[in-house]
């Protein structure tokens, strides 16, 4: 592998994270259309998961078709399929399967707030885990400050609840440990595995298991009629796109200047879901977050020039 790559290019970085960004951070409206549209209910938590994991399923085929008419080799030997199931696991099936039980039992501000702290998790570990990824006063006041703006855009008129529970809050929190770990452990699969092939697997594993878990616990979908299906399609092409990004970002850079990105992705859900419910974007929570998490990034990404791990 080459010692630099455009992938750890400053400039090209921040573009393409936050691309990953606000890719994911439109799947919040993308996805709550999607419930209307095939009858699920918030509630019905194995719909939930059967509904994920046909949406995954899709986007890890997609990026392993385009893998194998690229010429990528789709899978050498039993040891790596074992260590792509063992990544699909722990980040798409693992992940969404405790994120969408903590979301039956708590509510959407605390979800994007708790969500957050995988921000956390991802430096932290990278500070232990790698040389050149090491906690720096200016790199967690920066984290603080992204967070602070995921709180700022979340708050209600009527302030935060501060009640917690295990299967509320403790397993948003949980999926948070989960893709801060997938995402240093597929750093480390990435050095033998093409990325494409690497994020495809991934999405297809865990989207069969989070499908089958979801059926399993008596999940099921209205009938597709063609704008459920042109949703789905976007839904599934949005993931491959911006997983297989992330992972070839993960691969490139320091983990902690990729992770204080996550604190974008709740702004993005907020200001894309305020557009698309016709309601007012210029709201003064809204304009702070932006200004705080744009902050916290700069304070992180500018430290430095981002350098390969």
């Amino acid at each position: 592998m080459p010692k630099t790559s455009i992938f750890s290019d400053r400039r090209v970085v921040v573009a393409l994270a936050l691309l990953c960004c606000l890719l994911w951070g439109s799947a919040v409206p993308a996805v709550k259309t999607g419930y209307v549209l095939l009858g699920i209910v918030p509630s019905d938590t194995a719909s939930l998961l059967l509904f994920a994991g046909v949406r995954f399923t899709l986007a890890g085929l997609i990026l392993l078709v385009i893998g194998a008419l690229g010429g990528k080799p789709i899978v050498r030997t039993p040891r790596q399929l074992a260590e792509m199931t063992l990544l699909g696991l722990i980040s798409t099936a693992g992940q969404y399967l405790f994120y969408y039980i903590g979301l039956a039992h708590t509510t959407g501000v605390k979800v994007s707030i708790t969500t957050s702290t995988s921000t956390f998790f991802s430096v932290l570990l990278a500070h232990f885990l790698y040389a050149n990824d090491r906690l720096t006063p200016r790199r967690v006041i920066g984290c603080l400050i992204g967070f602070a703006g995921v709180v700022v855009v979340n708050i209600a008129a009527t302030g935060l609840d501060l009640h917690i529970s295990l299967l509320g809050e403790g397993f948003i929190v949980i999926a948070a440990l989960l893709f801060s770990l997938a995402g240093i452990y597929g750093k480390g699969l990435s050095k033998q595995i093409d990325v494409t092939v690497m994020t495809g697997w991934q999405l297809l594993l865990g989207g069969l298991m989070l499908t089958a878990a979801g059926l399993a616990g008596g999940g099921h979908l209205a009938a597709f009629t063609l704008e459920a299906g042109v949703l789905l399609a976007y839904l599934a092409a949005l993931s491959a796109a911006a997983f297989a990004l992330w992972s070839v970002l993960m691969k490139h850079n320091p983990v902690g200047s990729i992770a204080i990105f996550n604190t974008a992705i709740p702004i993005f859900g907020v200001l894309l879901s305020a557009l698309f419910l016709g309601e007012n974007v210029l709201e003064w929570k809204n304009l702070a977050a932006l200004v705080l998490v744009s902050l916290g990034i700069w304070l992180v990404t500018a430290t430095r020039q981002v350098k390969p791990a």
